[in-house]
């Protein structure tokens, strides 16, 4: 009988869990992906959407292009979850799972930030960078700030990506006013894991004349007064803020009894157990001691697969998570960096750093391409 395997999410995780198992074991799972979503965006094609790059529908990937045996896509909301009888409630059902992989994400909380919602802007969803898209046209330059506004979130280059590509797009404007951009972050330096990249980071941001701000804390927006507070006391005018928002586990997760006193999914670093048997999570949703990036995904859903493959096929034991990440970093001027970290092989984490260059963005686009034809072909 095939093994029932319900997948809660379809980013990066629940894609290539989804894959792997109709890969490696078609005969052996019946696997049922649910989303509310109709369409997967990769997470750096919203940049290209806020900058007028790209128009929404050519980033869009609709889940009904999903072509794989032994897997079944259904557009759902998740109303409910009981982790320890692994079934799932939705808005058309629900679903009585032999295994359970919650790979929902990390939500958005813009309104954990007091005045966001009213006086900034954010741009890590792909409505908040269409509303950046469609407002820059008008933007008459001035100060801006990008300030990362919470301990966690997705994409740690993403801030300073947004950066560099918009000192090129008001580059290329005549504006009343000239732009100076500020960037504003908890963290000591962009990449804690790689001085180096951060290195490359500043040095390219202070090219640029963009001002760069470690350990700063932005507390709340004033919309009337045009300011930003900060931690310490302090305050820093705005003529746009760009807010990267605190980040959360959906209500339904933690309704569900699944998270932590530190609001994420507790896992086995080396298999991404849960403490409820049968289930599992991968991504953003987790604890794990890695970096939200999506293809740090995309490798804990590969650990789950091989957890699951093994546990259908037995043979030797699966490797346990490896923590290896290779992370492409936009530096503007259609150049794209490279950074690669390995953070759980070795006694402590390493990585190295490649120069930004037109051949990396060239590996950027195939690095997408391959995994569309992958995920969805």
């Amino acid at each position: 009988m095939a093994l029932d395997v319900v997948i809660l999410g379809a980013g990066f995780a629940g894609l290539e869990l989804a894959t792997r198992l109709s890969q490696d074991v078609p005969d052996d799972v019946a696997v049922t992906l649910i989303d509310e979503s109709d369409a997967f965006v990769f997470g750096y094609s919203k940049l290209d959407v806020m900058f007028g790059h790209q128009p929404i529908d050519a980033v869009r990937i609709p889940y009904r292009e999903i072509s794989k045996t032994g897997v079944e896509f259904r557009q759902e909301r998740i109303t409910a979850i009981d982790p320890s009888a692994r079934r799932v409630v939705t808005d058309e059902g629900s679903y009585d799972a032999d295994v359970l992989v919650v790979a929902l994400g990390a939500d958005l909380d813009p309104a954990a930030t007091p005045g966001l919602e009213e006086g900034g802007y954010e741009f890590y969803s792909v409505a908040g960078a269409e509303r950046v898209r469609d407002m820059l046209p008008s933007f008459e330059g001035g100060e801006v700030v990008i300030s990362i506004l919470g301990p966690f979130f997705k994409c740690p280059a993403a801030p300073y990506e947004a950066a560099l590509m918009l000192h090129d797009y008001m580059k290329q404007r005549s504006t009343p006013k000239p732009t100076s951009i500020k960037v504003m972050t908890p963290m000591p330096m962009p990449i804690p894991i790689s001085p180096v990249a951060s290195e490359k980071i500043v040095e390219a941001l202070r090219a640029r004349d963009i001002e760069f701000f470690p350990e700063t804390v932005v507390t709340g927006l004033d919309p009337e007064q045009r300011t930003a507070t900060l931690r310490d006391g302090g305050s820093v005018p705005y003529d746009l803020f760009l807010g990267i928002p605190v980040h959360v586990a959906p209500p339904v997760v933690v309704e569900g009894g699944l998270t932590e006193e530190d609001g994420w999914i507790a896992i086995d670093p080396a298999t991404f157990a849960t403490r409820f048997p049968d289930v599992y999570a991968a991504g953003d949703i987790t604890s794990a001691p890695v970096p939200r990036v999506g293809v740090i995904a995309e490798s804990e859903a590969s650990t789950v697969a091989d957890v699951l493959v093994h546990r259908i096929r037995g043979g030797e034991e699966p490797a346990p998570f490896p923590g290896i990440v290779t992370c492409y970093i936009e530096f503007g001027d259609g150049h794209v960096a490279r950074f690669d970290a390995d953070f759980m092989t070795g006694p402590a984490p390493t990585s190295t750093f490649l120069e930004a260059s037109l051949e990396l963005a060239e590996s950027k686009r195939e690095f997408g391409s391959s995994r569309r034809a992958r995920w969805f072909g």
